[in-house]
This record gives C-alpha cells, sequence and structure tokens, in this order.
C-alpha cells in the first residue's frame, strides 16, 4: 500500500522560512545570484537562447530570409527573457509533458508575432531535446563559472596574498605531526594556501565547456536525410564553437559525455578540499590564541558562555564545502555513465549541478567574514617560541656535521628529545660544552627560535 499526504497548508510562493533547502532560505541572500544560471527561469531562457540562435543559424544557409529587423526581434525573445514567458512555456510543458518541446511551442507563437510564420518549423529542425539541454546547461555552467565562481576564488586567493605579505616577517613555531617543529612565518603558510589554490584555478581555467549537438544518436541522421550535401559536422562546429562558445564533441551518443563537466566537478571539489584544510587550520590557529576575533556589537558567542567568541564563519565554511563537495563528488561519478546510446539519469541529476555551487558560494561568504575578523596575537605566538629552544635543535646538529663534530645528532637528541623544559640558558650551556672554536660557538648562539626561518620570509 501506498500513503498519500494533503496538506491543509498551500504556500502560494515560496519564502526564506518555507523553503526546503537553506539555499532558498536561511542562505537566500547569500546565493541568490546564482538563480540566474540554476533556477528553472535561467535553464529555460538558456534554452530559448540556443533555439533562437539555431534558426539563426539556419536562416544562414538560406533556407529561408530574416530581415534584419526580424533578427533583432530574435535576439530580443531571449535577450528580454521575463518571469511571465517562463511561466508560458511551464504553462505549456503541463500540456505536452516535456519540457524542451514546450519552449518550441513557445517559440513559434513569438515567430507569428514577429512575422515569421512560415518558417516555423525550422525551429528545432533535425534535433531531439539533448541537442538543447547539452548546450544550454554548459553555457549557464560556463557562466556561473567564469562570472561567479572563478572571481571568488581569486578574490579569496588576493586576500590571502595580501595577508602573507603582511605577516611574512612573523616568526611562527610549526607543528609537524602535531609536534613543535622547524619554525616558520605566519605569511609563509597563507602563501601555502595561496599556491595551492592557483594551481587548482589554473587547472580549472584550461577545462573546456564542451556540448553535444547532432541529432538523435549524434549521427545528424534527419539532418542528413534532408540535406545530403551539406556538411552537417561543419555546420554544428561553428554553430557551437563560435555562436555558443563551448566545445562540441564530434562522436557522440544521444548526450554529451559529461567528461570534462566531470573534470571541471573534481577541480572544484579540490580547490574546496583546499579551503577546508585552510578552514581547519585558522580554527586551530584561533584555539591555541595565535589569532583573536573582531567583536561585533550584539553577538553572541555562546548561549550559556558569555566569554566565547567562537570561530563559527570557519565550521560554518567547513560544513558547506563538505556538502559541496559530496554533490560534486556524486555529479563527477554519476554524469559520464550512461546506458548505450542513452538513459535519463543524467537528466534529474543534472538539475542539481546548482546545488553544491550555492555551497560553495555560502563557504566563500563565511570564509571572507572570517578572514576579516582576524586579528594576529603576537604576544602569544612570540611566548610560544620563547618557550620552545629544542626547535632549534636542528639547527645545532646541521652546524656541527657542517664542522665534522662527532655524532651531533645524537647528542642533541640526548638533550631535547622529550624534554619539555630546554631554555635559552640550557642550550647555551649545551653549547659551552661542545669542543668547538669559538667562531662556531658565537654563530650557535646566535640562533634562536625567531630567527631559524630558512627563506619562508622571502617571497
Amino acid at each position: 500500500m501506498f500513503c498519500t499526504f494533503t496538506a491543509d497548508i498551500y504556500y502560494t510562493m515560496n519564502t526564506a522560512l518555507t523553503a526546503i533547502s537553506p539555499i532558498d532560505g536561511r542562505y537566500q541572500s547569500q546565493t541568490q545570484i546564482a538563480q540566474q544560471y540554476f533556477s528553472e527561469q535561467a535553464l529555460i531562457q538558456y534554452r530559448v537562447k540556443v533555439e533562437i540562435l539555431y534558426f539563426i543559424e539556419l536562416s544562414n544557409l538560406k533556407f529561408f530570409p530574416i530581415s534584419v529587423s526580424q533578427n533583432k526581434k530574435l535576439h530580443a525573445v531571449y535577450a528580454q527573457f521575463s518571469e511571465a514567458d517562463a511561466l508560458d512555456i511551464k504553462a505549456k510543458e503541463k500540456i505536452t509533458n516535456h519540457d524542451v518541446k514546450a519552449v518550441e511551442y513557445f517559440i513559434k507563437e513569438k515567430l507569428d508575432a514577429i512575422g515569421l510564420t512560415k518558417h516555423k518549423e525550422w525551429v528545432h529542425f533535425g534535433l531531439t531535446s539533448q541537442d538543447i539541454n547539452n548546450t544550454a546547461i554548459p553555457m549557464l555552467w560556463r557562466d556561473a563559472v567564469t562570472e561567479i565562481l572563478i572571481p571568488q576564488y581569486e578574490l579569496l586567493v588576493k586576500h590571502l596574498g595580501a595577508c602573507a605579505k603582511d605577516w611574512k616577517t612573523i616568526s611562527l613555531l610549526a607543528r609537524t605531526h602535531g609536534q613543535t617543529a622547524s619554525p616558520t612565518t605566519l605569511g609563509k603558510e597563507w602563501m601555502v594556501f595561496v599556491e595551492r589554490i592557483n594551481n587548482q584555478i589554473a587547472l580549472l581555467k584550461q577545462i573546456p565547456f564542451t556540448a553535444k549537438f547532432g541529432g538523435a544518436t549524434g549521427n545528424f541522421n534527419a539532418h542528413t536525410l534532408a540535406y545530403p550535401k551539406i556538411s552537417w559536422a561543419k555546420f554544428a562546429n561553428n554553430f557551437v564553437n563560435k555562436t555558443l562558445g563551448l566545445k562540441r564533441m564530434q562522436f557522440t551518443t544521444q548526450i554529451e559525455h559529461y567528461d570534462m563537466l566531470a573534470a571541471q566537478f573534481d577541480c572544484i571539489k579540490r580547490i574546496n578540499t583546499i579551503l577546508i584544510d585552510y578552514a581547519r587550520d585558522v580554527w586551530t590557529y584561533v584555539s591555541m590564541d595565535y589569532f583573536t576575533q573582531k567583536i561585533k556589537e550584539g553577538e553572541i558567542g555562546s548561549s550559556a558562555m558569555p566569554h566565547k567568541v567562537n570561530p563559527i564563519d570557519f565550521e560554518n565554511a567547513e560544513g558547506n564545502l563538505g556538502i559541496a563537495n559530496a554533490n560534486f563528488e556524486h555529479l563527477s561519478a554519476k554524469l559520464p555513465i550512461s546506458r548505450l546510446q542513452r538513459d535519463l539519469t543524467d537528466s534529474t541529476v543534472l538539475r542539481n549541478i546548482g546545488v553544491p555551487f550555492a555551497h560553495t558560494l555560502i563557504a566563500l561568504n563565511s570564509l571572507a567574514k572570517g578572514n576579516n575578523k582576524l586579528i594576529v596575537n603576537k604576544y602569544k605566538i612570540h611566548t610560544d617560541l620563547d618557550n620552545n629552544w629544542a626547535v632549534v635543535a636542528e639547527a645545532i646538529q646541521t652546524i656541527l656535521r657542517r664542522e665534522n663534530f662527532p655524532k651531533p645528532y645524537e647528542a642533541l637528541k640526548d638533550l631535547t628529545r622529550g624534554n619539555a623544559h630546554v631554555t635559552k640558558n640550557s642550550m647555551h650551556t649545551f653549547i659551552d660544552t661542545l669542543k668547538i672554536s669559538d667562531k662556531v660557538r658565537k654563530e650557535l648562539k646566535e640562533v634562536n627560535p625567531h630567527n631559524y626561518v630558512g627563506n619562508a620570509n622571502k617571497f
């Protein structure tokens, strides 16, 4: 038996309080910029654009004439696409039970108004719905990635780079395996993330936005039957590559391969993983009091503990990046797989590409907010260095190796390993016991946890 449920309350419109997803609810103000690419209306508009441009491209083959005025009006159909237009198409879809066919009928009505009634059967000529979907979706994805996501990533990297420059001379006690290690600088550790993210952005920019355009099973069967003397592959390459600004795949089934789309998802996932690493590092530095956070009047850190200023922005970022990556992982694993020439599983999955995109935007906003709150606690950082003279053991034994001193590593290990009380005095006392020249002894005593940073401050 199947249970049915009829709601007693019907909402006439979605609001931030009635939305199921926090993307369109709690975080609506942060994600609404993505609606122009990933909403139902946006998808319909991109479909209309592809259909219109294809119709115009066919007219260029001299199949039918279009005047300059009519051409201008055709472009206006998608350029001035409105919510009313989208609702009109959705109403048609209720009858056709087919979203792309509804777009076709909408455009044909527009042709009647433009004076192109006798040419309207050229709309969607020889195509299958995937010729529209597999060009419209790559276009909206391309625009979202290039106009919003990459600029947001680059803005974050710019901020991290500025912090790195400001903090390049702040010596920092490093930790490897959670234990104190050879000092570094705060700025250099921020440059680690700058380099990692920049490398992945560069890779992301190299991955083409690909499309499928070739009829029911990718062979231009209908096109070639109707007009065998026309090189339809050449026509499609020009249309997709130049007019639409995508890259047409030459040998396809009914759908696009999605291999490059999956590669983009994976690359974005790597960037997000790097940002999770960054968020956790900052969270840890805050817990160590290496950073304090700016206080905003009226904000509450804990409902029970008045003193708390929690690093919630970095926690929020980590959580949303995790959700985004889980979705990107499914998308990149599922989309390249389709039974034989086509199954429909890609259709409903593709409608969700805006979900991880939106969660990534939320995370980036959280990181920006958190970054702007950070205040370096130089006193705490300086104190930790002063309290950990054992970390210069590497420097001392390296110089002694250079001087051919017998078993320097072992000598320093006996002094420092497991000894939490190595101080400047105890280290210098040890140095005084060594049978070395006064010059080398002076050199050793000049090393301290603050200046033993190698080239970490040179960038």
